[in-house]
């Protein structure tokens, strides 16, 4: 069924007795044409595009849980795409792109608010470098504008400034990035793709991938063995362990990023907020709480959860950027698994297994690209060859030089 207004006035009634379940909960079949293996945000638009762009809809995505029990509901909601390098910019843009008609692409209130981004700088040389990635923003078609230290303070009064550790020297504002809700982003997709003929099926882990001759032939599950002639892996943090089924080994590492929620407060972030000084980001929800998080913990872990280091680095950057913040309480926090490449950048391509396909790596990156990630590996998989936005995003290319240094820093601790 279609969602509407007039649809919820009639529903409301007749008590809602007309709504129906939001996708089916389908048994797997034999054979399909193409398998994604997660059903997070990403594996869910790989379906989705799949059915929608390349008219394949003998499809299904496999999930070992629920849909959305990964990082998809393990992270701080941010989509921008104020990226500085050709290799990553075009494609944080198109998907900036794809996020501002997503509600009514998918007909679902995925809670998309442009509310800005702003990534504030503590020195003289950190405003050159933001100058220099708002110019590059900007070259590419992009929103960006560089706000004074007054800019800011008009924007965001409550901020420490002049008597800071860190006095604020100004920032990089772009008005088009914001927030959106993750679980919703989930299941707009996971309708959506139903709505097209996708088969989503949850509690169905894989536990092996067939190959035969360097091809795939399908994988096998807890729920018996899928034959397809393709398979995706869209597994974020257990990328490695699913494509060491395939005999892969991937350039990338897990590791645990945590993010936390405070109590309920009146508003006073009426926008995103990076701190310049430490890596840390802040937004408000809409019930008040506000959403931060940091850095990764620094050591491999499969565990969805972290440890009181983090935490109190994490808490000092608060209060550093927000003094006022000392008093608040954290409701709660989670940990997700991040699939950390070596040169912070993801990796969207063929596997040397013919017909495997990989979607990893993101780092810290992954909400934000949901949609275009998908709308990628979606043509990825369907014409065998990338897409132009994700044509730098090898897998050889650790091995070839060609690296996407983002941020100058890959997974390794010592260079985090």
């Amino acid at each position: 069924m279609s969602y509407s207004l007039l649809r919820i006035a009639r529903e409301a009634l007749r008590g809602g007795s007309g709504w129906t379940r939001a996708w089916r909960d389908p048994q797997p079949k034999p054979q399909y044409d193409a398998i994604v293996v997660g059903g997070g945000g990403h594996g869910l638009a790989t379906g989705y595009y799949l059915a929608k762009e390349h008219s394949l809809t003998n499809v299904a995505v496999l999930e070992k849980g629920w849909i959305g029990s990964g990082n998809a509901g393990r992270n701080t909601t941010i989509i921008r795409s104020n990226y500085l390098l050709p290799g990553n910019e075009p494609f944080y843009e198109h998907s900036m792109k794809l996020w501002e008609g997503l509600e009514q692409d998918l007909n679902f209130n995925t809670m998309v608010s442009q509310r800005g981004v702003l990534n504030l700088f503590h020195s003289d040389a950190a405003r050159d470098a933001a100058a220099r990635r708002g110019n590059a923003m900007r070259l590419h078609g992009v929103d960006a504008e560089l706000l004074d230290t007054a800019g800011v303070r008009a924007m965001l009064p409550l901020l420490a400034f002049d008597a800071a550790r860190f006095p604020i020297k100004g920032g990089l504002l772009q008005r088009r990035g914001g927030t959106a809700r993750h679980d919703a982003v989930v299941w707009g997709y996971a309708r959506a793709a139903d709505r097209r003929g996708v088969d989503i099926v949850q509690n169905c882990e894989v536990t092996g991938i067939r190959v035969a001759n360097g091809q795939v032939q399908g994988v096998e599950t807890t729920r018996g063995f899928i034959s397809a002639a393709k398979v995706g892996l869209a597994c974020a943090g257990h990328s490695s362990r699913v494509a060491a089924m395939a005999g892969l080994r991937l350039p990338i590492e897990s590791h645990v990023l945590q993010a936390f929620v405070s109590e309920g407060v009146k508003p006073m972030l009426d926008t995103v907020v990076t701190f310049g000084a430490g890596h840390f980001y802040i937004s408000q929800s809409d019930k008040g709480g506000l959403v931060f998080g940091g850095d990764i913990d620094g050591y491999n872990s499969y565990a969805q959860r972290g440890n009181m280091p983090l935490v109190e680095d994490v808490a000092e950057a608060c209060v550093a950027l927000l003094p006022q913040t000392s008093r608040l309480r954290v409701l709660r926090s989670w940990g997700g698994i991040m699939d950390m490449s070596m040169d912070g950048s993801p990796i969207i391509d063929r596997t040397p297994v013919g017909g495997l396909y990989l979607n990893a790596g993101w780092c810290y990156g992954g909400f934000k690209a949901t949609p275009a990630s998908g709308w990628c590996f979606a043509h990825t998989i369907a014409r065998d060859q990338a897409h132009a936005l994700n044509a730098a995003m090898r897998l050889d290319r650790f091995a070839t030089g060609a690296v996407i240094d983002e941020k100058g820093a890959g997974a390794q601790p010592n260079l985090h």
